[in-house]
């Protein structure tokens, strides 16, 4: 039977290694969340004013009212949409961010909805009106408004596809898993849940974990509990990932059914 591969353990707080079992571990206390919403919200709105100013000057540029001499228009066109393009998906970014650190209440589904979709909301507001104005515009040679036109839908496609969160959480879920919770808790680099277990099956190919509170692995992006651990520690209550573990069987007896297989080969072959 192969043997398991051996995780690291990374801690969120000081990014040191610590060996998995060990009892070197920060006591299980609710750490202050890893950056300031408040400072990530107001970054995301300067970026994406910044955004709408180079839509505004894309408009001038399509409109003659700005001509930069040593650059065609299309390429002009094309250097504002980049750049507005940038400014929505960082400004977006920070904000998802601010969001797991601080999340809105869900007692007002109409204001949650909003709160976790501004970024999508700007990245609309950032490229629609410039993508009309470039198909009504009729002073612009059909080479540069095709161009233009495509780069800019592309660029609203993607903006958006990374403005929007697939992960939202509510002040509520927060609240409610930091109750259930107090233990430190478990995530990988690449993983999209936290875990309550460092040994979870969900894990087995995860070389790195990194370790921390739950109000850490929210703020982090990872806003649900493993459903394989909730189950094991029969948690309740807590927003988690929507994998079926209705045939969920634990790992102490899959490994005694392939020791008892393999015994029996081995009287087998001695028979």
């Amino acid at each position: 039977m192969a043997e398991p591969k051996k995780k690291k353990i990374v801690s969120a707080d000081t990014g040191e290694e610590v060996a998995a079992g060990s009892k070197k571990r920060p006591a299980a206390v609710q750490a202050a969340p890893v950056g300031n919403a408040t400072g990530l919200r107001v970054g995301a709105i300067i970026l994406w004013v910044f955004a709408i100013v180079f839509e505004i000057l894309g408009v001038l540029v399509l409109f003659g009212k700005i001509n930069l001499k040593f650059m065609p228009q299309m390429y002009q066109l094309i250097l504002f949409i980049v750049l507005d393009l940038a400014c929505v998906i960082i400004g977006s970014q920070l904000w998802k961010k601010a969001n797991h650190i601080k999340p809105a209440s869900e007692k007002n589904p109409t204001l949650f909805w909003l709160w976790n979709n501004m970024g999508v909301i700007v990245c609309a507001f950032a490229f629609v009106p410039f993508i009309i104005l470039l198909l009504t515009n009729k002073n612009v040679d059909k080479k540069t408004k095709t161009i233009a036109t495509v780069a800019a839908i592309i660029a609203l496609l993607i903006g958006g596809a990374t403005s929007i969160d697939y992960n939202p959480v509510s002040a509520e879920q927060q609240e409610a898993a930091m109750e259930a919770i107090v233990d430190d808790v478990y995530w990988s680099p690449f993983g999209k849940v936290y875990h309550t277990h460092d040994d979870c099956q969900a894990l087995n190919q995860s070389e790195q974990l990194t370790y921390g509170t739950v109000e850490q692995a929210i703020a982090e992006g990872r806003t649900r509990l493993c459903s394989f651990c909730a189950k094991r520690d029969a948690i309740t209550g807590v927003a988690t990932d929507n994998v079926d573990v209705s045939d969920y069987v634990p790992e102490e007896a899959v490994e005694e059914v392939v020791d008892e297989a393999e015994a029996e080969v081995e009287t087998d072959e001695a028979a």
